[in-house]
């Protein structure tokens, strides 16, 4: 399991500025739960409105994308910029700040541990029926 420090969090954020320094967002949005401290940071960060659903011009953040499951309702909004902290994949539609491909499991900084183990065990689980 990769654990990820609050160091690695702001050095996260501080990336996802540079980045959006020239977009003209909306507001963000935070796909529940995993995007939802970022998305709150960024808010903070970028002085622009936390919201409660993505709207046109916003911006929609997770913390990671997989299989793409949870980011997936946005894809076809082309008046959306969607983000995410790491990817397992390489980017298509989407951004992310990093891309790692091997699979081992993330230990986000707001996350239980013992509670990761047993959303990773689910997860693995939910995915082998497909």
């Amino acid at each position: 399991m990769r654990t990820l420090s609050w160091a690695d969090f702001d050095r996260a954020l501080d990336s996802a500025i540079a980045r959006l320094a020239s977009c003209s967002l909306s507001g963000v949005y935070g796909v529940p739960r995993g995007g939802l401290v970022l998305a709150v940071c960024l808010s903070h960060r970028l002085g622009i409105p936390l919201l409660e659903q993505p709207q046109a011009g916003c911006l929609v953040v997770d913390d990671i994308y997989e299989t793409g499951r949870t980011v997936a309702p946005y894809r076809e909004r082309s008046d959306l910029t969607t983000l995410v902290w790491i990817s397992k994949v390489p980017p298509l539609w989407w951004q992310a700040l990093e891309v790692q491909a091997d699979p081992e499991w993330i230990l986000f900084p707001w996350e239980n541990a013992e509670a990761a183990l047993a959303d990773k065990e689910q997860y693995r689980a939910s995915r082998s029926h497909d």
